[in-house]
Protein backbone atom coordinates (compact mmCIF):
# COMPACT_ATOMS: atom_id res chain seq x y z
CA UNK A 1 0.00 0.00 0.00
CA UNK A 2 1.16 3.54 -0.92
CA UNK A 3 1.07 5.03 3.08
CA UNK A 4 3.27 1.70 3.54
CA UNK A 5 5.40 2.77 1.34
CA UNK A 6 5.90 6.57 2.98
CA UNK A 7 6.49 4.81 6.03
CA UNK A 8 9.27 2.89 4.44
CA UNK A 9 10.47 6.07 2.93
CA UNK A 10 10.88 7.96 6.41
CA UNK A 11 12.45 5.03 8.00
CA UNK A 12 14.86 4.42 5.57
CA UNK A 13 15.63 8.28 5.83
CA UNK A 14 15.57 8.17 9.81
CA UNK A 15 18.24 5.02 9.39
CA UNK A 16 20.36 6.59 6.96
CA UNK A 17 20.61 9.54 9.59
CA UNK A 18 21.17 7.27 12.59
CA UNK A 19 23.88 5.14 11.06
CA UNK A 20 22.79 1.70 12.57
CA UNK A 21 20.00 -0.30 13.09
CA UNK A 22 20.43 -0.02 16.90
CA UNK A 23 20.78 3.97 17.24
CA UNK A 24 17.37 3.82 15.24
CA UNK A 25 15.60 1.41 16.95
CA UNK A 26 16.85 3.68 20.00
CA UNK A 27 15.27 7.28 18.16
CA UNK A 28 12.13 5.28 17.51
CA UNK A 29 11.81 3.38 21.06
CA UNK A 30 11.09 0.01 19.09
CA UNK A 31 13.69 -3.16 19.28
CA UNK A 32 16.59 -3.37 16.94
CA UNK A 33 15.46 -7.17 15.63
CA UNK A 34 12.17 -5.26 14.60
CA UNK A 35 13.53 -2.52 12.42
CA UNK A 36 16.12 -5.57 10.97
CA UNK A 37 12.89 -7.29 10.21
CA UNK A 38 11.37 -4.01 8.32
CA UNK A 39 14.66 -3.95 6.33
CA UNK A 40 14.79 -7.04 5.29
CA UNK A 41 10.92 -6.50 4.25
CA UNK A 42 11.93 -3.13 2.41
CA UNK A 43 14.98 -4.93 0.50
CA UNK A 44 12.62 -8.04 -0.61
CA UNK A 45 10.27 -5.72 -1.74
CA UNK A 46 13.05 -4.19 -4.10
CA UNK A 47 14.80 -6.96 -5.25
CA UNK A 48 18.03 -5.32 -4.06
CA UNK A 49 20.27 -4.83 -1.17
CA UNK A 50 20.07 -1.52 0.59
CA UNK A 51 22.25 -1.36 3.27
CA UNK A 52 26.02 -3.82 3.20
CA UNK A 53 26.07 -5.64 6.46
CA UNK A 54 29.08 -7.21 5.65
CA UNK A 55 31.23 -5.00 7.33
CA UNK A 56 30.72 -4.08 10.79
CA UNK A 57 30.02 -0.04 9.59
CA UNK A 58 26.72 0.66 8.77
CA UNK A 59 26.83 2.02 4.95
CA UNK A 60 24.43 2.20 1.84
CA UNK A 61 24.73 0.04 -1.52
CA UNK A 62 24.94 1.60 -4.65
CA UNK A 63 21.16 1.38 -4.49
CA UNK A 64 20.92 2.13 -1.09
CA UNK A 65 22.31 5.86 -1.79
CA UNK A 66 20.27 5.91 -4.32
CA UNK A 67 16.98 5.15 -2.82
CA UNK A 68 18.03 7.52 -0.15
CA UNK A 69 18.59 10.44 -2.42
CA UNK A 70 15.21 9.84 -3.76
CA UNK A 71 13.29 9.28 -0.81
CA UNK A 72 14.32 12.75 0.81
CA UNK A 73 13.85 14.06 -2.97
CA UNK A 74 9.42 12.46 -2.36
CA UNK A 75 9.25 13.40 1.06
CA UNK A 76 10.03 16.79 0.62
CA UNK A 77 7.88 17.03 -2.08
CA UNK A 78 5.42 15.68 0.57
CA UNK A 79 6.24 17.58 3.24
CA UNK A 80 6.15 20.51 0.79
CA UNK A 81 2.42 19.71 -0.62
CA UNK A 82 1.40 19.31 3.19
CA UNK A 83 2.20 22.69 3.77
CA UNK A 84 0.79 24.11 1.12
CA UNK A 85 -2.74 22.75 1.51
CA UNK A 86 -2.72 23.79 5.28
CA UNK A 87 -1.61 27.89 4.05
CA UNK A 88 -4.87 27.26 2.08
CA UNK A 89 -6.78 25.74 4.84
CA UNK A 90 -5.87 29.48 7.05
CA UNK A 91 -5.43 31.70 3.65
CA UNK A 92 -8.31 29.87 1.72
CA UNK A 93 -7.37 30.31 -2.63
CA UNK A 94 -8.79 29.74 -5.65
CA UNK A 95 -12.32 30.30 -7.53
CA UNK A 96 -15.79 29.61 -6.25
CA UNK A 97 -18.65 29.30 -8.93
CA UNK A 98 -21.98 30.42 -6.86
CA UNK A 99 -25.62 30.34 -8.32
CA UNK A 100 -27.99 32.48 -6.54
CA UNK A 101 -31.71 33.21 -7.79
CA UNK A 102 -31.87 36.37 -10.15
CA UNK A 103 -33.20 38.79 -8.22
CA UNK A 104 -31.74 38.07 -4.69
CA UNK A 105 -28.55 37.86 -6.10
CA UNK A 106 -28.62 41.45 -7.86
CA UNK A 107 -30.21 42.82 -5.15
CA UNK A 108 -28.11 41.51 -1.68
CA UNK A 109 -25.85 38.72 -2.82
CA UNK A 110 -24.03 40.92 -5.43
CA UNK A 111 -23.08 43.29 -2.82
CA UNK A 112 -22.32 40.10 0.09
CA UNK A 113 -19.56 38.42 -2.73
CA UNK A 114 -18.06 42.26 -2.96
CA UNK A 115 -17.09 41.88 0.48
CA UNK A 116 -16.08 38.32 0.81
CA UNK A 117 -13.54 39.00 -1.96
CA UNK A 118 -12.25 42.15 0.34
CA UNK A 119 -11.96 39.57 2.83
CA UNK A 120 -10.56 36.71 1.25
CA UNK A 121 -8.28 38.55 -1.18
CA UNK A 122 -6.94 35.19 -2.56
CA UNK A 123 -10.31 34.09 -3.65
CA UNK A 124 -12.21 34.68 -6.82
CA UNK A 125 -15.93 34.38 -7.08
CA UNK A 126 -17.75 33.47 -9.96
CA UNK A 127 -22.05 34.77 -9.47
CA UNK A 128 -24.56 32.82 -11.68
CA UNK A 129 -27.46 34.46 -11.68
CA UNK A 130 -31.21 32.64 -12.99
CA UNK A 131 -34.19 32.33 -12.30
CA UNK A 132 -33.86 28.63 -13.56
CA UNK A 133 -33.31 25.69 -11.80
CA UNK A 134 -29.89 25.04 -11.58
CA UNK A 135 -27.91 21.97 -10.11
CA UNK A 136 -25.41 22.23 -7.96
CA UNK A 137 -23.40 18.58 -9.74
CA UNK A 138 -24.67 19.18 -13.27
CA UNK A 139 -24.17 23.13 -13.02
CA UNK A 140 -20.50 22.50 -11.79
CA UNK A 141 -21.16 25.17 -8.93
CA UNK A 142 -19.38 24.93 -5.62
CA UNK A 143 -22.03 26.33 -3.89
CA UNK A 144 -26.60 26.65 -5.25
CA UNK A 145 -28.45 29.14 -3.50
CA UNK A 146 -31.87 28.73 -4.24
CA UNK A 147 -35.47 28.57 -2.06
CA UNK A 148 -36.20 25.09 -1.92
CA UNK A 149 -35.25 22.44 -0.15
CA UNK A 150 -33.96 19.18 -2.41
CA UNK A 151 -34.20 15.94 -1.47
CA UNK A 152 -31.49 14.81 -3.21
CA UNK A 153 -28.96 13.08 -0.69
CA UNK A 154 -26.23 13.33 -2.71
CA UNK A 155 -25.70 16.99 -1.84
CA UNK A 156 -25.61 18.51 1.59
CA UNK A 157 -27.98 21.45 2.44
CA UNK A 158 -27.72 24.52 5.16
CA UNK A 159 -30.54 27.12 6.03
CA UNK A 160 -29.56 30.39 5.63
CA UNK A 161 -32.65 32.61 6.38
CA UNK A 162 -36.15 31.84 7.21
CA UNK A 163 -38.83 34.62 6.53
CA UNK A 164 -42.00 35.11 4.85
CA UNK A 165 -43.61 36.05 1.33
CA UNK A 166 -45.73 39.74 1.34
CA UNK A 167 -48.59 40.70 -0.71
CA UNK A 168 -47.79 44.04 -2.23
CA UNK A 169 -49.15 46.81 -4.84
CA UNK A 170 -47.79 49.86 -5.15
CA UNK A 171 -49.51 52.96 -3.53
CA UNK A 172 -50.69 54.17 -7.30
CA UNK A 173 -52.09 50.89 -7.99
CA UNK A 174 -54.07 51.11 -4.66
CA UNK A 175 -55.19 54.58 -5.31
CA UNK A 176 -56.57 53.98 -8.28
CA UNK A 177 -58.43 49.78 -7.28
CA UNK A 178 -58.64 50.12 -3.50
CA UNK A 179 -56.97 48.04 -0.86
CA UNK A 180 -58.09 44.07 -0.30
CA UNK A 181 -59.08 43.84 2.93
CA UNK A 182 -59.45 40.20 2.80
CA UNK A 183 -57.67 37.17 0.70
CA UNK A 184 -60.75 36.83 -0.99
CA UNK A 185 -60.69 39.82 -2.20
CA UNK A 186 -57.80 39.51 -4.44
CA UNK A 187 -60.12 37.53 -7.26
CA UNK A 188 -61.32 41.32 -8.03
CA UNK A 189 -57.87 42.55 -8.52
CA UNK A 190 -55.04 42.16 -10.73
CA UNK A 191 -52.92 39.68 -9.68
CA UNK A 192 -48.86 39.20 -11.26
CA UNK A 193 -48.02 35.83 -11.62
CA UNK A 194 -44.84 34.04 -11.06
CA UNK A 195 -44.12 30.90 -14.04
CA UNK A 196 -41.65 28.52 -13.67
CA UNK A 197 -41.43 26.31 -16.86
CA UNK A 198 -45.08 25.19 -17.34
CA UNK A 199 -46.09 25.89 -14.21
CA UNK A 200 -47.80 29.23 -12.88
CA UNK A 201 -47.67 30.36 -9.66
CA UNK A 202 -51.50 31.40 -9.34
CA UNK A 203 -52.30 29.76 -6.09
CA UNK A 204 -51.53 32.36 -2.82
CA UNK A 205 -51.41 30.72 0.79
CA UNK A 206 -52.85 32.23 4.02
CA UNK A 207 -54.33 31.87 7.11
CA UNK A 208 -57.74 32.73 7.64
CA UNK A 209 -60.06 31.75 10.56
CA UNK A 210 -57.15 29.27 12.04
CA UNK A 211 -57.40 27.42 8.51
CA UNK A 212 -54.75 27.28 5.62
CA UNK A 213 -56.29 28.75 2.62
CA UNK A 214 -55.23 28.73 -0.57
CA UNK A 215 -56.43 31.87 -3.40
CA UNK A 216 -56.17 31.26 -6.83
CA UNK A 217 -55.35 34.49 -8.09
CA UNK A 218 -55.51 35.91 -11.69
CA UNK A 219 -54.49 38.76 -13.66
CA UNK A 220 -53.21 39.80 -17.04
CA UNK A 221 -49.45 39.92 -16.62
CA UNK A 222 -47.45 36.66 -15.69
CA UNK A 223 -43.82 36.30 -16.26
CA UNK A 224 -40.61 33.67 -15.60
CA UNK A 225 -38.52 36.51 -14.19
CA UNK A 226 -39.14 38.00 -10.33
CA UNK A 227 -37.60 41.12 -10.99
CA UNK A 228 -39.76 42.12 -14.02
CA UNK A 229 -42.75 40.73 -11.61
CA UNK A 230 -41.34 43.66 -9.29
CA UNK A 231 -40.84 46.04 -11.82
CA UNK A 232 -44.34 45.97 -13.21
CA UNK A 233 -45.74 45.96 -9.07
CA UNK A 234 -43.79 49.28 -9.00
CA UNK A 235 -45.47 50.77 -12.01
CA UNK A 236 -48.30 50.04 -10.61
CA UNK A 237 -49.40 47.41 -13.16
CA UNK A 238 -50.83 44.98 -10.47
CA UNK A 239 -50.60 43.21 -7.06
CA UNK A 240 -47.76 40.98 -6.58
CA UNK A 241 -46.69 38.09 -4.15
CA UNK A 242 -42.96 38.81 -3.20
CA UNK A 243 -40.24 37.34 -0.88
CA UNK A 244 -40.07 39.66 1.82
CA UNK A 245 -36.59 40.29 1.59
CA UNK A 246 -36.82 40.80 -2.31
CA UNK A 247 -39.12 44.52 -1.07
CA UNK A 248 -37.87 45.12 2.37
CA UNK A 249 -36.51 48.31 0.68
CA UNK A 250 -39.74 49.33 -1.34
CA UNK A 251 -41.96 48.56 2.02
CA UNK A 252 -39.43 50.63 4.01
CA UNK A 253 -39.50 53.82 1.70
CA UNK A 254 -42.67 53.66 1.08
CA UNK A 255 -42.66 52.44 -3.04
CA UNK A 256 -44.97 49.43 -2.13
CA UNK A 257 -47.82 48.87 0.42
CA UNK A 258 -48.18 45.42 2.42
CA UNK A 259 -51.21 44.34 1.98
CA UNK A 260 -53.08 41.64 3.91
CA UNK A 261 -50.43 41.07 6.98
CA UNK A 262 -52.64 39.88 9.22
CA UNK A 263 -53.01 36.86 7.09
CA UNK A 264 -49.64 36.49 6.09
CA UNK A 265 -48.35 32.49 6.46
CA UNK A 266 -46.53 31.36 3.35
CA UNK A 267 -42.92 30.95 5.22
CA UNK A 268 -39.88 31.08 2.45
CA UNK A 269 -36.40 29.57 3.03
CA UNK A 270 -33.07 30.44 1.92
CA UNK A 271 -31.18 27.44 1.58
CA UNK A 272 -27.26 26.99 0.45
CA UNK A 273 -26.56 23.60 -1.43
CA UNK A 274 -23.18 22.63 -1.93
CA UNK A 275 -21.65 18.53 -2.79
CA UNK A 276 -20.14 17.14 -0.29
CA UNK A 277 -19.32 17.36 3.08
CA UNK A 278 -16.11 15.02 3.84
CA UNK A 279 -13.30 17.30 2.96
CA UNK A 280 -15.13 20.20 1.87
CA UNK A 281 -12.56 23.13 0.41
CA UNK A 282 -11.89 25.38 2.97
CA UNK A 283 -12.74 28.22 0.04
CA UNK A 284 -16.28 26.96 0.49
CA UNK A 285 -16.13 26.47 4.22
CA UNK A 286 -15.36 30.04 4.35
CA UNK A 287 -17.75 31.12 2.03
CA UNK A 288 -21.07 29.50 3.72
CA UNK A 289 -19.96 30.81 6.66
CA UNK A 290 -19.56 34.31 5.20
CA UNK A 291 -22.78 34.18 3.36
CA UNK A 292 -24.66 32.35 6.79
CA UNK A 293 -22.90 35.62 9.31
CA UNK A 294 -24.25 38.21 6.63
CA UNK A 295 -27.83 37.36 6.39
CA UNK A 296 -28.18 36.66 9.95
CA UNK A 297 -27.20 40.19 10.12
CA UNK A 298 -30.63 41.27 8.61
CA UNK A 299 -32.69 38.18 9.96
CA UNK A 300 -34.69 40.20 12.52
CA UNK A 301 -36.10 42.14 9.91
CA UNK A 302 -36.87 40.14 7.06
CA UNK A 303 -38.60 37.62 9.77
CA UNK A 304 -41.21 40.55 11.28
Amino acid sequence: MMSDRLTDLRLFTIMTAAGSLSETARRLNCSAAGISRRLAAMEARLGVRLVDRSSRRFALTQEGNLYHARALDILAALDRADAEVAARVKDPQGRLRVGVPLEIGRRRFASIIAQFTERYTNLAVELILSDSRLDVISDELDVLLHLDAPNDGSVVVRKLLTSRRAVCASPDYLARHGNPAAPGDLLRHDCICLVRGREVFDRWAFREGGKQREVRVHGRLTTNNAEVMHGWALLGRGICFKALWDVEDDLAEGRLVELLKPYASDDICLYATYATRRHLPSRVRVFIDFVATAMAAGDARLSR
